[in-house]
């Protein structure tokens, strides 16, 4: 591995998450590509840790579906696929509609203000040119409407998926082109959940993630 880094996580953090946060961090901007090895000895020669972070670290990174492990090859970062897209995204657009119809039912002020609020934030995110800050305020406004869906084992589930979603997130929000696209999707949900109208909700929920769906689709191709 020729890439060049050091660890640029909080220090208060456990050395594995550090170790995961900085991998996940190059993957992500590209520095790391799909196909280069995650050979353990010269990462942890790099980072300046032992084996075993970097070893555990890896694992996380499977676990969203950033690296890979090939028997006799040992780990490397995924590459994007179509399927790896399609399966992710349809269980999303499932949870998605049935976290529209339970939140339109349990819509009140209080919960309008912190979607606005967090659209708000969004706005300011997206003027930031920080990916990852646009990211998380992205997150975090969808995170609302599935809170307000009181069902933690719903909740519970999106948050595990968020994690097989984030890269292909992170690759839809990086072009600056979208961000007047998900600021009108966003808005206009606001608009439905106001007016507690379970259909329109489903459908702004359901055009959100297919933009988003198209836009990563022609990203992966473009790799190939």
């Amino acid at each position: 591995m020729a890439k060049d880094f050091s660890l640029d996580a909080a220090s208060y953090l456990p050395l594995r998450d550090e170790v995961f946060f900085t991998l996940r961090d190059r993957i992500l901007k590209g520095e790391l590509s799909p196909g280069d090895r995650l050979m353990e000895i010269p990462l942890a020669e790099k980072l300046g840790v032992s084996r075993t972070p970097v070893r555990e670290a890896i694992r996380l990174l499977e676990r969203e579906g950033l690296a890979i492990t090939i028997p006799r090859r040992g780990a490397q970062v995924a590459r994007m696929t179509e399927k790896d897209l399609s399966d992710v995204l349809e269980v999303r657009e499932a949870l998605d509609e049935l976290a529209a119809e339970k939140a339109c039912k349990n819509m009140n002020d209080e919960i309008i203000e912190k979607l606005s609020a967090a659209m708000d934030e969004f706005k300011r995110a997206a003027r930031s040119d920080d990916i990852k800050v646009i990211v998380e305020a992205d997150e975090a406004f969808h995170h609302i409407i599935y809170e307000a869906a009181d069902n933690p084992r719903l909740l519970s589930i999106v948050d595990n998926l968020k994690e097989q979603m984030y890269r292909f997130r992170f690759e839809y929000i990086r072009g600056e082109e979208s961000y007047d696209t998900l600021i009108s999707e966003h808005l206009s949900i606001i608009e439905g959940l106001k007016k507690k109208d379970v259909d329109f909700v489903k459908k702004m929920m359901h055009t959100h993630l297919q933009n988003q769906i198209e836009a990563v689709r022609q990203i992966i191709k473009n790799y190939d």
